[in-house]
């Protein structure tokens, strides 16, 4: 059994780290709101561009010539994976269930035959990852000096994919990251980049009977390769949301549980001290009444 010391050491010990839990779920909730606004900002966009890009790919259905972006290159035998986790931990099961769902993808990739590579953009997700597919690794994109993400580190990331995709690293290109619904809803997500894949409840009448200018093959041939851009921005923003939504519930479990050990311990420790002192008093009454 413990002593009255080593109980109320413990005790301080774990005020300490309740301070520290509650300062962190401070923080992560003032991040949270900028997160918040930044991802829903980019949804409109991001969306968007997805249905004008709808709209064009049922214009190219069943004909020859389309970018490769569009169609894909014919093959499907090497597979890159993208994917973005965050740089931090602390943040309960955000960065596992990402990991998960890729490496379930990848399993599955493997056991039909095919070639998997992975890029991952975050340290967490390349950390859980390295051990399972340290064959399969490709490269770490880590912005853990990165403040505030912007498109500019989308973009760097989107020209890195690109240019692989050009020198035929790959043929099919699929990002995983985790949209944020609430603070205690993040849901893992997968988005296939290359060839460029879109929902079939976007393409619309009304998008096939737009008339462009320019011509429907140079709009194309920009916003193909701005889109793989844009959509890892979105993740990133939505990942930036979720990350801070998760370290903010997580923390407030943990202050709530240190806040349940702390009253067990001082529960044991009143006990204890209770215990010690009926013991020296029955002492001191069994010596008196011996005299």
């Amino acid at each position: 059994m413990p002593s009255l010391k080593d109980l109320k050491n413990r005790i301080s010990s774990v005020k300490s780290t309740q301070k520290i839990t509650k300062a962190m779920q401070m923080v992560a909730a003032a991040k949270l709101r900028r997160a918040q606004e930044n991802a829903e900002s980019a949804r409109p966009y991001a969306e968007r561009m997805n249905d004008v890009l709808a709209g064009l790919a049922a214009a190219y259905k069943g004909r020859e010539g389309a970018p490769q972006l569009l169609g894909g290159n014919g093959k499907d035998q090497t597979q890159l994976l993208i994917v973005a986790s965050a740089e931090r931990g602390l943040c309960g099961g955000f960065n596992s269930s990402i990991a998960r769902l890729a490496r379930d993808h990848a399993n599955k990739l493997i056991a039909e035959g095919k070639t998997v590579k992975i890029l991952c953009v975050g340290k967490k997700g390349h950390d859980v990852l390295k051990r399972l597919f340290a064959d399969q690794m490709e490269d770490l994109i880590t912005l853990r000096e990165v403040k505030q993400i912007g498109y500019s580190n989308a973009k760097e990331i989107g020209d890195r994919v690109l240019e692989m995709f050009d020198a035929g690293e790959f043929d099919v290109a699929t990002l995983f990251y985790s949209k944020f619904k609430s603070v205690i809803s993040q849901v893992p997500t997968a988005h296939q980049l290359i060839p460029a894949s879109f929902d079939e409840d976007a393409v619309s009448g009304e998008a096939t009977n737009y008339e462009y200018e320019p011509s429907e093959e140079a709009i194309l041939e920009d916003l193909l390769p701005r889109n793989v851009s844009v959509q890892i921005f979105h993740a990133l923003l939505e990942n930036a949301a979720g990350e801070m939504g998760a370290k903010m519930s997580a923390m407030d479990n943990a202050t709530r549980n240190a806040g349940d050990m702390i009253n067990k311990l001082e529960i044991s420790y009143n006990r204890q001290r209770q215990a010690q002192i009926t013991k020296e008093l029955i002492e001191i009454i069994s010596g008196a009444e011996a005299l």
